[in-house]
């Protein structure tokens, strides 16, 4: 009898053929809220074996659902009062040059590709209204990266990334 092994499936293929279910979602609002939880604490939450739970993360990690685990960090508090939220026009042929560039600046929470008169939009936080101006003069720098439009935020009235 001849056996025929599959080659093994990248994260990506393993994520598109298993879905998530109700109890993964459980799990990950869970974590979502204290990450610091032990398997077993998650278990009793969602109604599932601390085993399974530990398998159910294991894969949720492998297949790139989960991605790692941070600190809420109220970034005011630490010191980084001041956001800017920069719209940022570029080359289109070299736009991920231009994201890439932005990319390394340990200020930037965010980069998205949008729709509209600008390529990209730069969430970015500082200490100090000086910081920001360095920020937007060493973009101006950056090449293929025609125009910014730089944008203060006053209040921010929600700010939290977790969806579910």
């Amino acid at each position: 009898m001849l056996f025929v092994t599959k080659p093994a499936e990248s994260p990506e293929e393993v994520q598109r053929h298993e879905k998530y279910d109700d109890k993964d979602e459980l799990i990950i609002k869970n974590l979502m809220s204290d990450a610091r939880r032990s398997a077993r604490q998650l278990s009793f939450a969602v109604g599932l074996s601390t085993v399974t739970v530990l398998s159910r993360i294991r894969r949720l990690e492998k297949t790139g659902v989960i991605r790692g685990y941070h600190a809420n960090i109220d970034h005011e508090k630490a010191g980084y009062g001041l956001v800017a939220i920069i719209e940022i026009a570029a080359k289109n042929t070299e736009l991920s040059h231009v994201e890439e560039s932005i990319s390394k600046y340990e200020n930037v929470c965010a980069i998205y590709d949008v729709t509209g008169a600008t390529d990209l939009l730069v969430i970015a936080k500082f200490k100090s209204r000086s910081e920001l101006s360095a920020f937007v003069k060493d973009l101006e720098g950056i090449e293929h990266l025609e125009s910014t439009i730089t944008r203060v935020v006053l209040n921010t009235i929600k700010e939290d990334f977790r969806l579910m």
